[in-house]
């Protein structure tokens, strides 16, 4: 049925109301589409603060479109507009498109007609055209159309203490599919929609709790589940209810939005007594009493699996038992509110309140935790104040103040009633009908504001109700101008927005909200950002190489800012290779006792990572190894007399496997036979030949296929050069309505280029080298092009690789290349959120072939995940794979964090932060230090400043986390107590590394000043023995590492704005502990090397910057060779031993064939399984898969 006919062209002239009118000619009902007589359309007084132009439709109707012309022969028009509709002609709601854009596009001139498809239909009766912008030649002209359709319900209005009873048939209804759908417009925030429940336990309630609906559902049998949807649902507005139900399955929507849930439990069938209740459950035996508070409202087009409830109602079925007053037609509420737009200029002045006794009572809703509510002026130059603090009420009357008790949390978004009273010298306040708290009116100084402090903001939210001295203040007078004084309000409109529903917040962040906008609290998560979209941990374990890192646990995010939480793997930084070990919960010998073929026993390999998180890191290694170890004696494997192997092991689908030791899937033998070599030729197997002693038997997997065709992504080095203009890759397009990163590498010669582009019909994203020096980040979101640049001081088409990083979500975008200060760009408040695009996306080009890029690009990942530039490139002419030049292969030239840089006759290595030196990067930078001795490097601003000096806002990267320190050096000593690092911040924080008296490494974080400081003893055993011994840790968020064990501190807290860095000896701070103290008194005497504090060294800053402001050295300071010599006679980690125990099969790594590699499994641990003599034993070794393919266990 098309619903699209002209509703206002028919209309009389009694249907058009407004809130002025110029003059006769240009009256209201003149104000229609292609009108020319009578002035030519409607125009407001030009005194008008707030015009407006009101259409009643003379019936509720459904509107599926509107649209705007100027005034006829004129220069009037409007350019933006905000459009109401209500049912009644008061309680008004304001229209919002998608993404909550409340302003439409008006005209550009007098003539042309704007129209506009809503993107969700609205039923109503009134509607009322608010202008935002206007003709700047002229003044406001308005002609207007709205399209659509009659709109037929049926409707009962519930007054809060009645409701309807569906009677079944039969004794009880038991179904396996169920449909409720209704829409509902409801005065309260609390009361029972639907009801139903039966003897064995079932029950389905809908109901309205605190403005949300929440949906319970039983099916007996442990099938309880609970879900709520949508908020502020108490606005007087109509909101639709769907219920879907098959089995388990459960569709909720509410207002378009769906949630898809299951129940529990074993029933899945809905078994209920007698009756539904609609708007309330009575108690049985006595009418008009309740069990739970009543639906107060109206309930329209009522359906229960295809029966119409309010129409069996009113027709008097006898199916249908009315219990107290349900009529049906919806009458509307008489509170009428308004909404305090501006936490700066609103205000609503009232006369009666300067009696000596008065009362004032009113109801309000807010997000904001602070403003001012009320203020009256008292006898003399006394004034009386009631504000909102801290999200707490607080009464106060120059030096006494007053909390009351019951008024906190008041900043949830919900109404609540107060009400001030004065008498005398007496003044009281009650909140949400709680028992009233008094204040005498003396110069009496309370106690200390009570944790309160004075607002500095007008109060920003809605009023209603308001009542002074017993009598109810009509705001249509004030907005007539006949009561009062009033400056940026809206009246007759609650317009107030959750903007945590849905939340924007990503990786389970809490989402918070004030009334403009909205924050996320990334705490805990391991996220950070605006939206808490970027992982604050490293992609992989070649990543933390690069960083300089060496062997040890970290907490691995193999998607990034992608849907996967991190994984904590072990990464084996050997000499060439790097190795990523996923353990898991079975790292031992296991013995087998008494299995058979009908009770086999069974091991369940649970890891530490999940399923995705291990297909994941799969398809970032080049080669994953595993081994399962089988010690047999006497227990066969497949010489059985009907063939049926008696051990198998399961893949990630839960198939069964049956071959072993390298033989080939399907067939049941093992590596001795394919090798010829087995100890009995009779026998596929060597456990099958029944010997007496032990024999074993290896799967040992290394074989890696995916669905790519079997070739794995180098995850850093994955490059393609780009050598004709007109030549680019394309890839599915963005998935980035919401949020998404882009970062990648590049190196080129040429002035300019487009990185990457992906259009819409009208939104678009593009990365490109705008000029030699710059790099500009462009999208379309609505509202005109955002445009972020960021110029470098030196050429960027040098030849050598730079970083570039792109971000944009619905709060902000931020671009940074390199290590140059990142730029950022703030959202527009209330502005369009969702990025719609729609072609492919080119990379190294554009839809139109134009400035596409010449040179190389690698590394390009987008919401954590890396494009194949590679597979692309090598079926796309003029692009091909790889990239030429020394600096670009996976061979690491420049170690610990040194940065290769292209010569035209071979490489040099940029160590400027590594804390090594030499032509790698390879080269101890060691200090001796003698009693007395310190460095300090003095930061040159607030450390968090210096690192972004633009940044104000909070999008800051995994790269950049507030919340990481990265420690690295090595040292020698044989004194203890010792202080070998500390850190201290501008607001009394510190870090420190010290050795006890015993000589043990002590870790002291002291994050709060509130709070004790978090210590962990990193060794037991003393590391004051003359041996070097290397320190190495890395603190995510509260999650701290050394090489062998991870720590967990009270507090994500950043160390913020740091002063001071220092080695050595440290003289006495207030704020620090006396353990800390004693130590920094004693300094360190012995061998300092290569010290690393995230990007800084500061003790290779100190030989090589003698006399700067930033080091500061006391003592002598010499360097030395001594880490070299102590190094070529000794070496430990934290534990004193090597990096990586021997028994994690450091010796089958050697084979290994890239730098990015995983071993899945635990490495090569073993699993022994000793079996009784036959019969024959049966292990399984069921466990989820590793490989997409071959699925080892």
């Amino acid at each position: 049925v098309h619903c699209n006919g002209p509703l206002v062209s028919s209309l009389p002239p009694s249907s058009f109301q407004s809130s002025s009118s110029s003059s006769d000619s240009q009256s209201l009902h003149h104000a229609k589409l292609n009108r020319r007589d009578g002035g030519g359309g409607w125009m407001p007084e030009r005194k008008d603060q707030l015009p407006w132009l009101q259409v009643d439709l003379r019936e509720r109707v459904e509107v599926t479109a509107v649209a705007t012309q100027g005034r006829f022969g004129s220069s009037d028009w409007v350019s933006s507009y905000t459009l109401l509709y209500s049912d009644t002609g008061s309680a008004w709601k304001q229209y919002r498109q998608e993404d909550h854009i409340g302003v439409f596009p008006g005209n550009t001139n007098a003539e042309g007609v704007t129209h506009h498809k809503l993107p969700h239909s609205v039923r109503t009766r009134y509607l009322r055209f608010l202008p935002r912008g206007w003709s700047s030649k002229g003044w406001i002209g308005l002609r207007v159309e709205a399209y659509g359709c009659s709109y037929k319900s049926d409707v009962a209005d519930f007054d809060g203490r009645s409701s309807l009873l569906y009677r079944f048939n039969q004794k009880s209804m038991s179904t396996v599919k169920d449909v409720v759908s209704l829409q509902f417009r409801s005065w309260r925030a609390d009361g029972v929609l639907v009801h139903g429940e039966g003897q064995r336990g079932d029950y389905i309630t809908l109901e309205l709790h605190g403005g949300r609906l929440a949906l319970h559902l039983n099916l007996g049998d442990g099938g309880h589940m609970s879900v709520s949807l949508g908020s502020l649902l108490d606005d007087q507005q109509w909101h639709s209810v769907q219920i879907e139900r098959f089995n388990k399955q459960v569709n909720f929507t509410v207002d378009r939005l769906t949630r898809h849930v299951h129940t529990g439990g074993t029933g899945d069938s809905l078994e209920v007594d007698y009756e539904l209740s609609f708007g309330g459950i009575p108690l049985p035996g006595k009418p008009g009493t309740f069990l739970r508070k009543n639906f107060h409202g109206c309930l329209e087009n009522l359906y229960y699996n295809g029966v119409n409830i309010i129409d069996l109602a009113k027709r008097k079925k006898p199916q249908i038992y009315s219990v107290g007053n349900v009529t049906f037609s919806c009458s509307g509420s008489s509170a009428v509110s308004a909404t305090f737009l501006s936490s700066r200029r609103s205000f609503l002045q009232l006369p009666g309140a300067g009696d000596p006794a008065w009362s004032v009572s009113f109801q309000f809703r807010t997000w904001n935790d602070a403003g001012m509510l009320l203020w009256s002026g008292l006898q003399g130059a006394q004034t009386l104040l009631l504000i909102l603090a801290d999200a707490q009420l607080r009464l106060t009357h120059h030096r006494s103040s007053l909390c009351p008790p019951s008024g906190r949390g008041l900043d949830d978004g919900q109404w609540h009633s107060v009400s001030v009273k004065l008498k005398g010298l007496q003044a009281s306040v009650a909140v949400d009908n709680e028992p009233p708290s008094s204040i005498l009116l003396s110069d009496y100084t309370a106690l200390a504001n009570q944790g309160c402090r004075n607002p500095t903001l007008a109060y920003q939210g809605c009023i209603r109700s308001i009542v002074i001295n017993d009598y109810s203040v009509d705001l249509y007078r004030v907005q007539q101008g006949l009561l009062g004084n009033y400056s940026d309000l809206q009246i007759d409109i609650c317009d107030i927005r959750d903007r945590c529903t849905p939340s924007y917040c990503e990786h389970g962040a809490v989402c918070s909200q004030t009334w403009s906008t909205f924050h996320c609290k990334c705490s805990g998560t391991g996220y950070t950002g605006a939206t808490c979209h970027n992982s604050i941990f490293a992609p992989s374990c070649e990543a933390h190489r690069l960083m300089g890192s060496a062997s040890g646990f970290f907490s691995i995010d193999p998607d990034g800012s992608g849907p996967l939480s991190p994984a904590v793997v072990y990464c084996n930084m050997t000499e060439e290779k790097v190795w990523m070990v996923v353990d898991h919960n079975i790292m031992g010998q296991v013995t087998v006792m008494g299995s058979s073929p009908q009770k086999p026993h069974v091991m369940k390999l649970n890891y530490s990572a999940t399923l995705s998180q291990l297909s994941t890191l799969l398809h970032r290694a080049e080669q994953c190894q595993q081994e399962v170890v089988y010690r047999c004696r006497k227990s066969r494997l497949f010489n059985t007399w009907d063939g049926t192997p008696l051990s198998w092991w399961r893949d990630r689908a839960g198939e069964r496997r049956t071959y072993w030791g390298g033989f080939l899937p399907g067939v049941q033998q093992c590596s001795c036979s394919l090798a010829e070599n087995c100890i009995d030729m009779n026998y596929f197997c060597n456990c099958d030949a029944d010997r007496t002693f032990p024999l074993i038997l290896s799967l040992k997997i290394s074989q890696i296929s995916t669905s790519s065709g079997g070739r794995e992504l180098g995850f850093l080095w994955n490059a393609a050069s780009f050598y004709q203009e007109l030549s680019y890759l394309h890839f599915p397009t963005l998935q980035a309505e919401l949020s998404v990163d882009v970062a990648f590498y590049f190196k080129t010669t040429a002035p300019s280029g487009v990185f990457l582009e992906n259009l819409g019909a009208r939104d678009f994203i593009r990365v490109e080298l705008s000029t030699p020096s710059a790099v500009t980040f462009t999208f379309e979101v609505g509202g005109g092009p955002a445009v972020l640049s960021v110029k470098s001081h030196v050429p960027l088409n040098d030849k050598q690789w730079h970083h570039v990083r792109a971000e944009r979500n619905v709060k902000e975008a931020s671009l940074q290349v390199d290590q140059l200060p990142l730029r950022f760009l703030e959202a527009p408040p209330d502005g369009p959120a969702r990025l719609q695009l729609n072609s492919q996306l080119f990379v190294g080009g554009t839809a139109s072939r134009q400035r596409g890029f010449l040179g190389c690009l690698r590394a390009l990942n987008i919401n954590g995940m890396t494009l194949d530039l590679e597979e692309r490139a090598k079926m796309t002419p003029g692009v091909s794979a790889g990239c030429p030049g020394h600096c670009n292969g996976q061979a690491q030239l420049c170690h610990n964090r040194g940065r290769c840089i292209e010569r035209s006759s071979g490489y040099v290595c940029d160590c400027t932060h590594s804390a090594y030196g030499g032509p790698h990067c390879q080269k101890e930078v060691s200090v001796s230090f003698e009693s007395g001795t310190s460095v300090t490097y003095t930061f040159q601003e607030p450390f968090s400043v210096m690192r972004n000096k633009s940044r104000q806002s909070s999008a800051i990267y995994a790269q950049s986390s507030k919340s990481r320190e990265i420690v690295a050096f090595r040292f020698l000593t044989t004194k203890a107590p010792a202080m070998l690092m500390t850190v201290t911040t501008y607001h009394q924080q510190y870090m420190t590394l010290i050795l006890t008296h015993n000589g043990s490494l002590q870790i002291w974080y002291k994050l709060d000043r509130e709070k004790q400081p978090d210590v962990f003893t990193a060794t037991q055993h003393s590391l004051a023995n003359g041996q070097l011994h290397r320190i190495q840790l890395h603190r995510e968020g509260r999650d701290m590492y050394d090489v062998n064990q991870k720590y967990k501190l009270s507090t994500d807290r950043e160390l913020y704005m740091i002063r001071s860095l220092t080695l050595g000896r440290v003289t006495g701070r207030a704020g620090v502990d006396e353990e800390v103290l004693q130590a920094g008194s004693r300094g360190f005497v012995g061998c300092l090397s290569s010290v690393q504090f995230n990007h800084l060294a500061p003790l290779k800053a100190a030989i090589l910057n003698r006399g700067s402001s930033l080091v500061s050295v006391l003592g002598n300071l010499v360097e030395s060779n001594c880490g070299e010599l102590a190094d070529k006679s000794s070496s430990r980690s934290l534990s004193g031993g090597s990096h990586f125990p021997k028994e994690r099969g450091q010796e089958r790594l050697k084979n290994a064939e890239r730098s990015d590699s995983a071993v899945i499994g635990g490495g090569s641990h073993h699993f022994y399984l000793l079996p009784p003599p036959p019969p024959p034993p049966s292990p399984s070794f069921p466990s989820p898969s590793m490989s997409p393919s071959s699925s080892e266990k």
